[in-house]
């Protein structure tokens, strides 16, 4: 699922802003891209808080332990994420079994912050509603939230867990299959989820003539793309990836949209002004300093097939 512009900040502890100043990443393969974007992290990562031991105050101050951090639920972690919960991501739409990338950095987080698995209790919240004002069911929500300011408005992110960018796939058959360039997309009709930053990327980045079409899931979108509904949709490449390899086996990827300043991230969301934010970017920035990160993306997201960037 493309949850999915390209004005991104995480946040290195509870008020504090984490903003890494990162060049593009490479339009090659998803390893490379995806091993870039650990190294890019971990080189702006190098004053990012260390790991500590649970309920040990760490360098900043925080007690980050099961003990000491006032969840929901006491001794508890709850996690939200969307329902259905996409692959690559999660798998056979169940977060709690810890497969697929996402579910598995989750679990990763929960034991860097002293949750053994059965401590992790898993919520149902859609998109949108996880991103709006206002209290929230879960202790963090991972759901492919690309960190902007105009969502930071209402929620905290955890500093980056993965970079990331954004793809248009089209039917094999269709008049967009074998375009080029942006300019070659003007006269389509794309579409993308409601409220993500991929159909943001259309209406900033690609700028078609036409009116974007907008849809409540990728499901919903996936089957106009087979309907001929639309001539193209944009998701983010992992899921490009298994949309066109898995789901939508006479669909293609027709390439990568440019990245525009600094790449697209995602963060854990969370309520604003939480005072779990801390702790949770600091598990964050410690998966990402021991290679955590990066073993998951090499585990769960790593792609064979290049993607051609579009300009």
């Amino acid at each position: 699922m493309a949850n999915l512009t390209f004005s991104l900040l995480g946040r290195g502890s509870a008020g504090a802003p984490y903003t890494p100043m990162l060049s593009a990443m490479p339009s090659r393969s998803i390893p490379v891209a995806l091993a870039g974007a650990s190294v890019l992290l971990a080189a702006v990562a190098g004053c990012a808080p260390q790991e500590s031991t649970p309920s040990t105050p760490s360098a900043s101050g925080l007690a980050c332990g099961k003990d000491a951090l006032k969840t929901r639920t006491g001794g508890k972690l709850t996690i939200g994420t969307d329902d259905p919960a996409y692959e690559p991501w999660f798998t056979e739409n169940k977060p709690e079994n810890g497969k697929g990338f996402e579910s598995a950095v989750a679990y990763a987080v929960a034991e860097k912050l002293g949750y053994a698995r059965a401590d992790v209790v898993w919520t149902r919240v859609t998109f949108n509603n996880a991103i709006a004002p206002g209290p929230k069911p879960f202790d963090f929500d991972i759901n492919q939230f690309s960190v902007t300011e105009e969502r930071r408005k209402a929620v905290d992110f955890s500093s980056p867990y993965y970079l990331v960018r954004q793809t248009v796939i089209a039917l094999k058959g269709s008049k967009i299959a074998g375009a080029k360039s942006l300019a070659d997309l003007k006269g389509a009709t794309l579409g993308a989820q409601v409220g993500t930053t991929s159909y943001q990327a259309i209406t900033d980045v690609i700028k078609p003539s036409g009116k974007p079409q907008v849809y409540n899931s990728n499901d919903d979108a996936k089957k106009a793309l087979q309907n001929g509904q639309i001539d193209g949709l944009v998701v983010d490449l992992p899921t490009a990836f298994y949309i066109t390899g898995a789901e939508i086996t006479d669909a293609t990827i027709v390439g990568q949209l440019p990245q525009v300043g600094v790449p697209e991230q995602f963060g854990l969301v969370l309520d604003k002004d939480s005072p779990l934010t801390g702790c949770v970017t600091q598990a964050v920035d410690a998966l990402r300093n021991d290679g955590k990160l990066t073993e998951l993306e090499k585990q769960w997201l790593a792609q064979t097939a290049g993607a051609p960037e579009l300009t």
